[in-house]
């Protein structure tokens, strides 16, 4: 529009006009560029030494590569990518190409964006809207997030996630795994699908995602395929302890393929059973009390919390009281394990509070997830939850329970002098 028009553009509903954003585009578009050269100037720096026969420097600058748009946070920067050229003659092997670890040469979103996709879709946002709901944050103007390019994203997840199943598990060890069964309803599915997942806490003491499979059920069965292709791809090494809930498919699956593993139910599991035997006027007190036996600091007193529990609801809840006894020993095995781990060890939670945004998203659609996309979806979702997830204190006790040092309510049985001499 030349200076003499007379038109007046009116403000359009879909533009926004925000100064704070455009400032933080030109800056985020200044700071880029400035670490994309001070990043060229380091790798120069670190070749300096290397010459050409001839003795002239072997790596020099190269000018740019051609602008592209980046999608970030704030909205769409470009960028033009610094080049290092190799002197070097042509067809040799020692040939070294420079790449800036900031702007991969193929990149066209940051890779926060790229985790933030499928979890927007388990919040409830579908894949044809996500360009309409992230145009208030990115701009109407963003681009490289139209429907194709989300399909072409699904296709790579998928393709990240055979990778992932068919990795090799050899050189890998678990002290404690978590199992647990999440159910979705998926659209256009005769019947809930059941995602099973184990979670285990290597040596270190840091929490990865170890198996992940869609199953119709939480069966022996499906829980027995989990565990076999797990081993057949190097996990050999039984885990310490298991801990999940009373689903019987996965004991007796573990039974089979990892007989030395120890068995700790979760709380959390058979106290919503528990409290489901009572009437409500009771659960609040009767929450207590449980909570009175898996807190205790020692065997002893949770014994006692147990058979305090008992008499008090046995005459008349008797099937509540059943309940709770008939897996005493699977609920108290915690108690022979570092008590700096017994947070941890006492309930599937680090599986529960990953899959609560999965269910909130089948809620929140009445379950428009067909089985593939949910699988893709919530392998996504569960591997960028695994960067947060909360180390195990106590970490310097992981090599003892791996030795077999033998704990008793929480602290390590050492020998006397006087044992030793008899």
């Amino acid at each position: 529009m030349n200076e003499d028009s007379t038109v007046i553009r009116f403000p359009q509903p879909e533009v926004v006009d925000d100064p704070l954003t455009a400032v933080l585009r030109t800056g985020a578009r200044r700071l880029l560029a400035q670490a994309i050269e001070a990043e060229a100037e380091d790798f120069l720096a670190g070749m300096a030494e290397r010459r050409l026969a001839d003795g002239r420097v072997r790596f020099v600058r190269h000018g740019h590569g051609p602008e592209r748009t980046i999608q970030t946070g704030v909205g769409p920067v470009e960028v033009r990518r610094a080049k290092v050229r190799d002197r070097a003659p042509a067809g040799g092997d020692s040939r070294v190409r420079f790449t800036s670890q900031i702007l991969p040469r193929w990149a066209r979103r940051t890779r926060s964006l790229d985790a933030l996709l499928p979890v927007l879709y388990l919040r409830g946002v579908s894949m044809g809207d996500f360009q309409e709901a992230l145009a208030a944050l990115l701009g109407r103007e963003a681009p490289n997030l139209s429907p194709s390019v989300i399909a072409r994203l699904r296709s790579e997840w998928e393709a990240e996630h055979g990778r992932w199943q068919r990795r090799d598990l050899s050189a890998r060890r678990y002290v404690y795994i978590w199992a647990d069964g999440v159910y979705l309803q998926a659209r256009m599915e005769p019947q809930a699908e059941c995602m099973l997942v184990v979670i285990g806490a290597t040596p270190e003491g840091r929490k990865e995602l170890v198996g992940f499979q869609v199953g119709t059920r939480e069966s022996a069965q499906s829980w027995r395929e989990l565990l076999v292709g797990l081993k057949a791809r190097g996990l050999t090494i039984a885990p310490e302890l298991a801990v999940g809930d009373g689903a019987l498919g996965f004991w007796k699956a573990l039974e089979e393929v990892y007989p030395s593993a120890r068995h700790q139910r979760c709380w959390v599991h058979k106290a919503a059973n528990v409290l489901n035997k009572l009437p409500k006027s009771l659960q609040a007190n009767a929450r207590q009390d449980l909570r009175e036996i898996w807190l205790a600091p020692d065997r002893m007193t949770a014994e006692a919390a147990l058979a305090t529990f008992t008499a008090k609801y046995a005459p008349k809840y008797d099937r509540a009281v059943a309940c709770l006894v008939k897996d005493r020993e699977a609920l108290l095995t915690f108690l022979d394990f570092p008590a700096e781990h017994w947070d941890h060890l006492r309930s599937s939670n680090p599986i529960e509070s990953v899959f609560a945004t999965v269910r909130h998203r089948t809620v929140r659609t009445k379950g428009a997830l067909s089985q593939e996309t949910a699988r893709l979806m919530v392998f996504k979702l569960v591997m960028a939850a695994a960067r947060t997830w909360r180390r195990l204190k106590g970490e310097n006790q992981l090599p003892k329970v791996i030795e077999g040092v033998t704990f008793s309510d929480g602290v390590e049985v050492t020998t006397t002098g006087a044992q030793d001499a008899a």
